[in-house]
C-alpha cells in the first residue's frame, strides 16, 4: 500500500447519525399474548428437532468462505489470522463465526428474536470494569452483533463448550453435561426475567463475588486460587498497565513501543509520511469519534492530548481488520488513556438475516453493546473513515484496558467448565432478556429438558463439522493453498 494511499485512509472524516428510531410506533401486548406467541412457536420449530443438524450438500468449502472474508482485510496480516486458528480446533471455531453463521441459515428459525452477540463462544465472555468501578462479567465482544433468532446465540455458546471440551480430552457424557447444565441455566434464567419487572432485568448484573460463589461448588482449591488470581490481574489491566508494558519515554513524552508485525507505531505504518501530516489526521479521527459521545463523556474526553498510535493485531477472528491503539495523556504522564479504535465490518449474519438498521457498522456494534452488555465501557462510541478513492471504513472505540480479563478455558476441569458454561448461560440469557421478548422466549424453551438435550446432540454434531473444517484448512497450508505464520 502506497503511502498516499494508506494517509488517506485514514483521514476525511465523515460522522452519520440516524435518528432511525424516532416516532417509531411500539407495540405493547399482555404477558399471555406474548407467552401464547413462544407456545405457537412450538408449533412450528419442535425444540427436539434443534438437535437435527447436518451439513448441506451445498455448502461452500470453509477455505472459500474464509478467502471470502479475507478480501476486506489487511492482506499482509492473512497469514496470522490462519496461523491463530490453525492453533488448534478451538482456535479455528473461534475464528470461524461467518462459517457457522452459513450452517445456521440453513436450518429452521423460531421466529424469536432477540439483540444477537453473533459470536457468543466461551471466550467472548469475561470480567471488566463498570461504571462503579465494581469487576462485573458480561459479553465482552460484538463485532457480528444483529438482531436474529435467540437460540442461534445459544447454539454457537453450546457448541463452543463441546469443542472446548473434546480439545481439554473430556469424555462424551462429559461434554453433554456441561452442554446441558449451560442450556438448562440459560432456559431457568429466561424464565425468571420472564417474572421480573423490565427495569429490574435491565438494572441486573453478574458481579465477581457472585462467579466465586458459584465456583465455590464445583472448583478445587487449586482452580479456586487460580480464579482470584485470574482477578487480580484483570484489576490490574488499566491505561497504567499498558503504558509500563507498551510504552518507552523518548524525550519525556511516551512513545508506544514497536513490536511487529503485532504492534506497529502509526509512523511505520505510513512510512514517508509528515508528522504533523499525521497529527492532524488522528486529531480529527478524535473529534469525529468525540461527536458520538453524550455531552459529560466529550467533557472528559476533552481534558486528554493526543501523543501517539500505533496499528495493533487482536484476537483471532479480528485478525486482517484495522485496529489502531491511540495514547492520550491528562493532568500529567501518571493520567494516561489509550482508546482502541477498532474497525467494524458488516457482521457474518448480514448475508444470512439482512442488512442492519444503523447507517454504519460502528455504531451497529455500539448499539448492540449498550443493549446487551452489563457495563458498557464509559466511552464507548464510533466514527466513519471516508478514503480518498470513495471507500468508507466504519471503526468503533473504547478503552483499551479497563481491568478486562477473560477465562482461561484451555485449563478448566469438567466441573468448573460445566459451571462456568452456566454462568456464561445465564448471562447470555440476560442479554437476551433485555433485547427479546422473555416471556415469549421462556414459553416456547418450557419448563423441561427437551431443548437442553437436542443443544446437546446439536454441540456434538457441531464439533465434528469444526473438526472436518480444520483440518480443511490444515490441508489448504499444507498444500501450499494458502500461507499460515504460526507462533504469533
Amino acid at each position: 500500500m502506497s503511502t498516499d494511499s494508506a494517509v488517506a485512509s485514514v483521514e476525511g472524516m465523515m460522522l452519520k447519525v440516524d435518528p432511525h428510531d424516532v416516532g417509531r410506533p411500539v407495540a405493547h401486548f399482555t404477558p399471555d399474548e406474548r407467552a401464547a406467541r413462544g407456545r405457537a412457536a412450538r408449533a412450528e420449530v419442535r425444540r427436539a428437532s434443534h438437535g437435527l443438524w447436518e451439513p448441506s450438500p451445498l455448502r461452500r468449502s470453509p477455505i472459500e468462505m474464509l478467502e471470502d472474508q479475507a478480501k476486506t482485510r489487511l492482506p499482509e496480516l492473512g497469514a496470522i489470522r490462519y496461523g491463530r486458528m490453525l492453533a488448534s480446533p478451538y482456535a479455528f471455531f473461534r475464528g470461524a463465526a461467518y462459517l457457522m453463521a452459513a450452517d445456521l441459515a440453513d436450518g429452521t428459525r423460531t421466529g424469536l428474536h432477540a439483540q444477537l452477540c453473533g459470536d457468543a463462544h466461551l471466550a467472548n465472555f469475561g470480567v471488566f470494569r463498570s461504571l462503579d468501578r465494581r469487576l462485573v462479567f458480561s459479553i465482552n465482544d460484538f463485532d457480528e452483533t444483529l438482531p436474529g433468532p435467540f437460540e442461534w446465540d445459544v447454539k454457537r455458546l453450546a457448541a463452543s463448550i463441546a469443542v472446548a471440551s473434546r480439545e481439554r480430552g473430556f469424555s462424551l457424557d462429559r461434554r453433554r453435561a456441561a452442554v446441558i447444565a449451560t442450556v438448562r441455566e440459560y432456559r431457568r434464567a429466561m424464565a425468571r426475567f420472564a417474572g421480573m419487572r423490565n427495569v429490574d432485568i435491565w438494572y441486573t448484573r453478574l458481579d465477581v463475588a457472585s462467579i466465586a460463589e458459584r465456583l465455590a461448588g464445583s472448583a478445587s482449591s487449586k482452580h479456586l486460587r487460580q480464579f482470584e488470581t485470574n482477578i487480580a490481574a484483570a484489576a490490574k489491566k488499566d491505561s497504567m498497565r499498558a503504558l509500563a508494558k507498551l510504552c518507552t519515554f523518548v524525550d519525556g513524552e511516551p512513545r508506544i513501543l514497536a513490536s511487529p508485525p503485532l504492534v506497529t507505531p502509526i509512523e511505520d505504518v505510513l512510512p514517508g509520511a509528515e508528522q504533523e501530516h499525521l497529527e492532524t489526521v488522528v486529531r480529527n479521527m478524535i473529534r469525529s469519534y468525540r461527536d458520538t459521545l453524550p455531552g459529560d463523556r466529550r467533557r472528559l474526553l476533552e481534558r486528554y492530548r493526543y501523543v501517539h498510535a500505533a496499528r495493533k493485531v487482536v484476537g483471532v477472528g479480528s485478525v486482517g481488520t484495522r485496529t489502531w491503539i491511540l495514547l492520550m495523556i491528562g493532568r500529567d504522564t501518571g493520567d494516561p488513556l489509550f482508546l482502541q479504535f477498532k474497525e467494524a465490518q458488516a457482521s457474518v449474519l448480514e448475508p444470512f438475516l439482512g442488512r442492519s438498521e444503523y447507517p454504519q457498522h460502528g455504531q451497529r456494534v455500539v448499539e448492540g453493546q449498550r443493549l446487551m452488555q452489563a457495563a458498557p465501557d464509559v466511552l464507548l462510541g464510533w466514527e466513519r473513515v471516508t478514503t480518498i478513492d470513495g471507500q468508507e471504513k466504519d471503526f468503533y472505540i473504547r478503552q483499551l484496558w479497563d481491568a478486562k480479563g477473560s477465562a482461561d478455558v484451555e485449563t478448566m476441569s469438567p466441573a468448573v467448565l460445566s459451571t462456568y458454561g452456566t454462568i456464561c448461560g445465564w448471562t447470555l440469557a440476560r442479554a437476551h432478556a433485555r433485547s427479546g421478548d422473555p416471556i415469549a422466549i421462556s414459553a416456547y424453551l418450557g419448563s423441561g429438558d427437551v431443548f437442553d438435550r437436542a443443544l446437546a446432540d446439536f454441540a456434538e454434531a457441531y464439533a465434528d463439522q469444526n473438526e472436518r473444517d480444520y483440518q480443511a484448512l490444515t490441508d489448504a497450508v499444507r498444500s501450499g493453498q494458502i500461507a499460515a505464520q504460526t507462533g504469533i
